[in-house]
């Protein structure tokens, strides 16, 4: 699956059915402050990402 940084470098990851929430963790990636998209749709943290997905993961900005 291609994962894509919020700092938009992209990352091959290359495994079996893996929670977002993993991901995000592996590349130690605070779940608050962020959105992830699966092939071009919103999902929550708790979806599975798959081979061949695209996972997109955005900053949210914010300030008062």
């Amino acid at each position: 699956m291609q994962i894509i940084l919020p700092d938009r470098s992209t990352r091959q990851l290359d495994c079996g059915p893996l929670p977002i929430e993993e991901i995000l963790h592996r590349f130690g990636i605070n779940p608050v402050s962020i959105i992830v998209t699966r092939n071009g749709r919103l999902v929550p943290e708790t979806a599975c990402a798959e081979e061949g997905d695209e996972i997109r993961i955005i900053r949210v900005a914010h300030g008062g």
